[in-house]
């Protein structure tokens, strides 16, 4: 019995890797040849391509939950296709221990996608897109059409490019009333952390009055400012791409500030329930194996893998962005398709059997 549970966890986590193999070398022939589109300055080629090479570990992650699906699918049904899962359970073993054994691998999957979703994902797509911004020329303009906004108070900043050592390049900062009214507008091209305040460097403030505007240079400012590294560290990157730990941080900051944190409390528990929904995921490729999908062709079943993945991502996708807009509670846009799917695969598996 131990080598056939060994043989369906070789054949699944082989198929899965397959899968994984295929999908990224595609995303990553196509992510390149989209950021040659944006060289410029001194942004060229090769940055392009050290660029997609940082972003990589953020997009195993995002493929992690697709490859247990598909290589699931694929590897089962290569055994169903040659009548092994036929003589396996002829041999007298149960419909849920091979699904116990196709699990083990996607158990692995799930674990490799917590790690590097946590540790290894989020600083390089930080090195990635501060490194692309200062290349583009984060402090040569006012106010990029890319950057990073945020508000503190009635002090709207925008800024160009971030560096996680501390250094922030194409400031600008937009004061305003009570009444929202502007009063004054400031550029500066870096600022520099000095532990509980920002220095400005090379600053032009624009303040504008009743009586008309005035202009101010100053070579260095201080700015007294809540923000940090560590909470620009945050805001660097999409709040997707970032680790359970900083979008935690991040959303309770923003609820402190009166600000509205979904988008980051969605992306937490998107992070947060990956795992159940990669097993649900693995559980519904299963029960297509065993149900309607059993003695098909193996391009069918990858057609309808496909369907079936991008009806789970799109349904999250969809109901994500209704979370936020119109206010209910975000876990529920991550759990409905999870709990649809685990419907679905449950359902069929006790036809199965």
């Amino acid at each position: 019995m131990r080598k056939i549970d060994r043989y369906v966890m070789k054949t699944v986590g082989g198929a899965m890797f397959l899968v994984m193999v295929v999908v990224l070398s595609l995303d990553l022939i196509f992510a390149f040849i989209a950021e040659l589109d944006d060289t410029a300055n001194n942004y060229q080629t090769l940055d392009a391509l050290w660029y997609v090479f940082l972003t990589l570990p953020r997009r195993i992650y995002d493929y992690l939950p697709l490859g247990a699906f598909m290589g699931c699918l694929v590897g089962l049904g290569s055994m169903a296709s040659s009548s092994e899962l036929t003589v396996i359970r002829a041999a007298g073993v149960s419909i849920k221990r091979i699904v116990w054994s196709a699990m083990k691998p996607a158990l692995l999957v799930v674990l490799l996608g917590v790690g590097i979703g946590e540790y290894l994902a989020p600083p390089a797509e930080r090195i990635a897109q501060s490194e692309k911004a200062v290349a583009l020329g984060a402090g040569s303009n006012v106010a990029a059409a890319s950057g990073l906004w945020h508000r503190e108070g009635n002090v709207f900043i925008h800024m160009n490019a971030v560096q996680p050592s501390g250094v922030l390049f194409g400031i600008s900062l937009f004061r305003f009333n009570e009444q929202r009214q502007l009063l004054a507008a400031s550029f500066a091209e870096r600022a520099i952390y000095q532990g509980d305040h920002w220095i400005l460097e090379n600053v032009q403030t624009t303040k504008l009055a009743e009586q008309g505007t005035t202009r101010v240079t100053h070579n260095q400012l201080r700015w007294e400012s809540g923000l940090s590294p560590s909470v620009l560290s945050v805001l660097i990157v999409k709040p997707e791409n970032l680790a359970m730990t900083g979008l935690l941080t991040y959303a309770r900051y923003l609820d402190e500030q009166g600000l509205s944190a979904s988008r980051y409390w969605l992306a937490f528990w998107k992070k947060t329930l990956m795992p159940l929904g990669t097993a649900v995921m693995v559980l519904v490729a299963i029960s297509f194996i065993f149900g309607p999908l059993r003695s098909v062709t193996m391009g069918f079943r990858v057609f309808t893998g496909l369907l079936v993945g991008l009806s789970f991502k799109y349904m999250q996708d969809l109901l994500g962005p209704m979370s936020v807009v119109y206010g209910f509670d975000p876990i529920l846009a991550v759990l409905v398709p999870i709990a649809v799917n685990a419907g679905i695969g449950i359902l069929l598996m006790r036809r199965a059997g």
